[in-house]
């Protein structure tokens, strides 16, 4: 803890001295950067690891609360309720996971014009970072009090044996849920499109590309298949072009690696977003029936389009703190919020404001994560009626 302590006093000693505002301030941006730079993927499994145990120490030193951890195919998570309580009013649910990149040496926060730069910065480490510190402040002021947080380690998979696994096998439950996972400091999402990952496959006869009649290509049909789809969902698309299904073709492959030889085997992967009323159902009879009989669709994540329910107070929190209006708005991607809202449970998916997500350079404002630190606060002393 010693030599964290000096580096993170390093970075903090880097920032411009506008931005070294408050203890809380110079401890956010220390947990952030510590947290950048363990590259926790579903690859990195390792790292995964590391990352999670790195987390649960700081939340077991936490007075007063119960910390039970679970795994679901060896994926871990962790929830951290009142001491002897199995809920709480306000539950705080974030992923520790980040995208995976080839080049390691990426996985290294640094901190420049006002932001912490690095993979998972944006999405989420510095959320993390927060939530942390606000549950910690939050049971050492206020023991006992009714705020509960969830970390989890798959919602850049699909979050099947995260939050997926706590709510649905488990029968977690919450009055509300904060998840920053989405939106921003003055935006809320109200709406996220479902999902829908593909595997795709088409069985052919190999042969010698000089001679192709002798054999059945795959890749032809595959491809054809895919252009009859994506031609179906451009013809699809009205006026509001952004607020329509969209299928993109993300992986195209074969055993092959033989220049002058047909594949007998070609496989792809499609990424499908789409808005209520369209459903899982209706998306994929759409997706079999414009690939053909030929080419075997599997399904590997899916996800019904959810609209959420907030609460107005912690609107009035957000235009009470920054003096701007709250604005609701719709979000293409998908979070591990659509768990909680499918069993009517109500979501606040708001969060700092970041960029360049899932890039190597990913980054988070660090003026807005304290902005949104003391929304949160506030938010939740409001709520449960505690004093400040």
């Amino acid at each position: 803890m010693a030599l964290f302590a000096q580096v993170a006093n390093m970075v903090v000693d880097r920032l411009p001295h506008r931005f070294r505002m408050t203890e809380l301030f110079n401890k956010l941006v220390a947990l952030t950067t510590d947290l950048v730079g363990i590259p926790g993927t579903a690859v990195r499994t390792a790292d995964r690891e590391r990352c999670f145990e790195r987390l649960l120490g700081i939340v077991r030193h936490v007075p007063g609360v119960d910390v039970r951890v679970y795994r679901s195919r060896g994926i871990p998570s962790f929830v951290a309720l009142p001491a002897h309580s199995r809920t709480a009013d306000v539950l705080l649910c974030g992923h520790l996971d980040v995208v995976d990149h080839a080049d390691t040496g990426v996985y290294a926060a640094h901190v420049a014009d006002g932001r912490i730069y690095g993979p998972g910065a944006g999405d989420m480490k510095g959320a993390l970072a927060i939530m942390l510190e606000l549950f910690r402040d939050l049971h050492t002021r206020h023991p006992g009090s009714e705020v509960g947080l969830m970390i989890t380690a798959d919602e850049e998979t699909g979050g099947a044996f995260g939050v997926k696994h706590l709510v649905d096998d488990c029968g977690l439950r919450c009055g509300v849920v904060l998840v920053p996972d989405g939106g921003g400091v003055t935006e809320i999402v109200s709406e996220e499109k479902g999902l829908l990952h593909l595997r795709i496959r088409c069985c052919g006869t190999a042969a010698h590309a000089a001679r192709p009649w002798r054999g059945h290509n795959p890749l032809h049909s595959l491809v054809r298949g895919v252009n009859r789809l994506l031609e179906h969902f451009d013809n699809a698309r009205a006026d509001d072009a952004e607020w329509q299904p969209t299928c993109s073709l993300t992986v195209l492959n074969t055993p092959n690696q033989s220049v002058n030889c047909i594949p007998d085997v070609a496989e792809g992967r499609l990424d499908i977003r789409f808005p209520a009323p369209h459903s899982v159902g209706t998306i994929l009879s759409t997706v079999r029936e414009s690939l053909g009989a030929d080419i075997d669709v599997d399904v590997i994540v899916e996800s019904e389009p959810s609209v959420f329910t907030s609460d107005p107070l912690f609107v009035a929190v957000v235009e009470s703190i920054t003096g701007r209006a709250a604005e609701c708005i719709r979000a293409h991607g998908a979070s591990d919020a659509r768990f909680f809202a499918h069993h009517g449970i109500p979501v606040i998916l708001a969060r700092p404001e970041v960029g360049n997500l899932h890039a190597p350079d990913e980054w988070i404002d660090i003026a807005s994560m304290e902005t949104f630190y003391r929304i949160c606060r506030n938010y939740i002393v409001e709520r449960l009626g505690l004093k400040m």
